[in-house]
């Protein structure tokens, strides 16, 4: 056994001792989530926070997750390449981003055995930087067609078509291609409309403007909590508007570690995003978020967290803590909630208006939490109720494996819900149990 396997086997030991110790000093009873969620007082976790995360395992022939009474799920599409996000064009077709963070320098003892971690559970390798798409051209919810779209791409993400302009979220920027409409290809190079560095937390989301005039883009941070200092987070953990008439590019709202799924509630016409928020802190502290975003907001990060609650191992910014804005929905802590999209009212039978949300699932706490599609109810434009599952089954029942871990979320040409799963490779799509 070489020197490499020996460490990689040392740091695991460390982390399994780490997580049993933290399972001796209690767990919390209750996640922390809704409008008013009971979170831990804070708990440091040291030099090395909790690593786990379950082996990656794909589904066996014939096995899938589970669909909450009244719903069915069907594999839309198999055999994909680490699916992360969808969108849908306007003649049925459902464009699929494949790509995988990639492993960049590895500095400390806790990058290496993260990185020996992500391998395992292949959420860390080449990125297939392409994207595919996938059509059920004879209705009966099973992708015959499969084409490449686009590739050569660097990290796609976020997608949006806006008239004849196709818009893509690589890591490094906002790109620009001409789209002719019922096209299955495009080719040629595109035109870069915004920068943004790469690395860390990499995703950039997309969303447009109702009108079309604008985009919105999700930048996270590089780092946990800036640990790498404030000058290398600059221009990042926020929102970014981009007017595409007039050229120009600002902030949204900042503070925001790491905004990935955007959504525009209807009545109202918020735009609303899911946030993934820091870690080394305990196993509830504190919660992912879904939040509504005021323009100009500032929602905390790195200075405190669920509102004014300081966190004490950042040089602190008293006037940024002053101004922080309590998000509207905890989501339990390190759900990696990723995906967020709008359910009109009939989308799925008995579960009303709201968000849906794939949370990807953690990595960084004693008991594993999220692996699931959960939706969020609305009333009146804001979250009215406890959350309800769409989708679970994607972890095993002794966490030591994972079939699959749900990303982004999207209505379907069918009317369906539509999951990409990118440890089991696979689109799921979503129905009333009654139907097709």
């Amino acid at each position: 056994m070489n020197a490499s396997s020996l460490f990689a086997q040392l740091v695991a030991w460390i982390g399994a001792v780490l997580v049993m110790l933290r399972r001796l000093q209690g767990s919390p009873v209750q996640q922390a989530f809704g409008s008013a969620p009971a979170i831990p007082p804070a708990r440091s976790q040291g030099s090395l926070p909790t690593l786990k995360m379950p082996t990656a395992k794909g589904w066996a022939g014939g096995q899938s997750p589970i669909a909450a009474p009244g719903l069915r799920v069907n594999a839309f599409a198999t055999g994909l390449k680490h699916p992360r996000w969808i969108h849908v064009l306007p003649g049925g077709e459902v464009l699929v981003a494949e790509a995988l963070q990639e492993a960049g320098p590895v500095k400390t003892v806790f990058e290496y055995a993260m990185a020996a971690t992500m391998r395992r559970a292949a959420a860390l390798g080449v990125s297939p930087n392409r994207i595919t798409l996938l059509q059920d051209a004879n209705g009966d919810g099973v992708a015959e067609i499969r084409e490449v779209f686009l590739d050569g791409l660097n990290q796609p993400f976020g997608m949006a078509l806006l008239g004849e302009t196709f818009h893509v979220g690589n890591t490094d920027g906002v790109v620009a291609f001409p789209y002719v409409p019922g096209a299955r290809r495009i080719t040629g190079p595109g035109r870069k409309l915004a920068s943004f560095k790469p690395g860390g937390h990499w995703t950039r989301s997309l969303l447009a403007s109702p009108d079309g005039n604008k985009l919105y883009v999700g930048v996270g941070s590089l780092s946990n909590i800036g640990e790498r200092g404030m000058a290398a987070e600059e221009g990042r953990a926020a929102i970014y508007e981009l007017d595409l008439a007039g050229g120009g590019t600002r902030i949204f709202a900042s503070g925001l570690r790491n905004p990935v799924g955007l959504a525009w509630e209807p009545q109202t016409g918020a735009l609303w995003t899911v946030v993934n928020e820091r870690d080394g802190l305990g196993d509830e502290t504190p919660p992912d978020y879904l939040t509504s975003v005021r323009e100009g907001g500032f929602y905390g990060w790195p200075y405190c967290y669920w509102g004014r609650t300081v966190d004490d191992r950042v040089a602190q910014d008293a006037d940024a803590v002053a101004r922080a804005i309590t998000p509207d929905y905890a989501l339990g802590g390190h759900t990696a909630s990723l995906g967020l999209c709008w359910l009109p009212a009939g989308t799925l039978p008995g579960f009303g208006e709201g968000m849906a949300i794939g949370q990807h699932g953690s990595w960084n706490r004693s008991t594993l939490s999220g692996y699931r599609v959960i939706f969020v109810p609305f009333t009146n434009g804001r979250p009215a109720g406890p959350a309800r599952d769409i989708l679970t089954g994607f972890l095993a029942p002794d966490e030591r494996a994972s079939y699959g871990r749900p990303v982004g979320v999207a209505i379907g040409p069918d009317g369906s819900v539509l999951v990409a799963d990118d440890v089991g490779d696979v689109i799921w799509r979503v129905t009333g149990a009654a139907q097709g």
